[in-house]
């Protein structure tokens, strides 16, 4: 057949081939529609809604039952390529009755995965929320048009959960959250403070009070006897604005003496702090320090103190400490700036006893198997837990490539370290 037959025997099915270009175009249209609506941000969606984009609402409305709107796609999509490849198999077999069929499937293959799949979804891909919006009336019809067959696929997809006892996870994980907060940090929707501040509010819920508290060991608080002038001498040699008041014992903390209250009562010639004392708000170290905060934030307190298994004193908690998780270090013009962890060469780092051993690990870049392996959160605790005992200045050990010395060391615990990643041939000399 040459090119003139061919010409005037498709003039003849001139009606087919209209048909198969509109089947094409329909094809493309469930096609971008269901990468529009399963790309779209309904963020932006939302957004643009409130600010009175009604096409936005509409898409909106048709993402609330994502299933329904799933179905009516896909119905559509396979409905059109399934007309299209039987309109296409008549059409080759009159044209070419020897080939038509092979013909037929492989030209319709190359016609659907070109314009009616790979095309419209990668544009599609480029303003999904636009695309969404444009064609959520044409969509909200067809869902009603499609209705019985979207009933039927509804019930049989609860069959099949129901067999298979398949749960829906809805629910989106917080790891899922850091991971989206990852991927527009790196592609510049968003920098990486606000990313560092994100993530720092999805983790915060996890966090208990015992994981920011500061020890009783290094906790400041007077005595309930004490006059206002000694009080004031407290204040001037520790710089706080607020300190706990004990009566007896640190274990029987009765409440919160303020800097301001002692000022007043200084003015007016007060002796005793007893009417100053402020109540106390109690903790225990397995409180979630979001609870904490909405306590706090109730009582109009600014500390709190973290109460052990035996109603003692752990160490206390302020309302800084909290939103410190949030935001990072919060320094004022009285605080003396602390590093607690030091890179002092390419493979040795320096850290206080005090620091949190998660934080040395996560500088260091150390695998997290030592950290899970730990029963210590401080810097103090984990090496006196390497070594066995309580070691003194000087003393050294090696655990996983990793060189421990002592540095600073009380009689209680370890006051500096020095770690330093050693090479395999390295340690085998130990």
């Amino acid at each position: 057949m040459d090119i003139h037959q061919l010409m005037a025997a498709l003039s003849e099915h001139s009606s087919t081939v209209i048909a198969l270009v509109v089947l094409l175009c329909f094809s493309a249209y469930f096609s971008a529609s269901e990468t529009a609506f399963t790309s779209a941000n309904k963020a932006r969606l939302k957004t643009a809604a409130r600010e009175g984009d009604h096409a936005s609402g509409r898409a909106l409305k048709l993402l609330g039952n994502y299933d329904r709107l799933l179905y009516t796609t896909l119905i559509g999509n396979n409905i059109v390529n399934i007309l299209s490849a039987s309109l296409a198999t008549t059409l080759f077999v009159a044209l070419f009755p020897k080939s038509g069929v092979w013909l037929s499937s492989a030209v319709m293959t190359v016609l659907v995965l070109i314009f009616g799949e790979i095309t419209p979804k990668s544009l599609a891909k480029q303003q999904p929320e636009a695309l969404a919006a444009k064609v959520a009336p044409s969509m909200k019809f067809l869902t009603y048009l499609l209705m019985p067959l979207n009933v039927i696929f509804t019930l049989w997809r609860k069959l099949v959960f129901k067999v298979f006892k398949i749960e829906d996870q809805a629910v989106t994980t917080e790891d899922e959250l850091i991971t989206i907060v990852d991927e527009a940090e790196a592609e510049g929707g968003i920098g990486a403070l606000e990313g560092d501040l994100i993530r720092s509010a999805i983790e915060f819920n996890d966090l208990d009070v015992n994981d920011i508290l500061t020890p009783r060991v290094e906790m400041a608080a007077i005595e309930d006897c004490l006059t206002v002038a000694e009080a004031a001498q407290e204040f001037y040699a520790c710089n706080y604005s607020r300190l706990p008041v004990y009566r007896d014992s640190v274990d029987n903390i009765i409440g919160i003496l303020h800097e301001k209250d002692l000022v007043a009562a200084m003015i007016r010639g007060e002796e005793s702090i007893i009417p100053l004392i402020q109540p106390v708000i109690y903790a225990s170290q397995t409180m979630k320090i979001s609870a904490l905060l909405r306590q706090l934030q109730k009582n109009k307190s600014h500390m709190a103190i973290v109460l052990d298994e035996f109603g003692g004193t752990e160490g206390l908690v302020t309302l800084e400490d909290i939103i410190e998780e949030l935001v990072g270090e919060i320094w004022d013009e009285h605080d003396e700036v602390e590093t607690p962890v030091r890179q002092i060469a390419e493979d040795t780092f320096v850290a206080d006893g005090s620091a949190d051993i998660a934080e040395l690990f996560d500088v260091m870049k150390i695998d997290e198997r030592l950290l899970e392996e730990a029963d210590t959160v401080t810097v103090s605790g984990w090496v006196m837990e390497q070594f066995g005992h309580i070691p003194q200045a000087g003393e050294t050990v090696t655990v996983d490539r990793m060189e421990i010395s002592v540095l600073k060391a009380g009689p209680k615990l370890v006051e500096e370290a020095q770690f330093r990643l050693v090479a395999e041939a390295e340690e085998e000399d130990y």
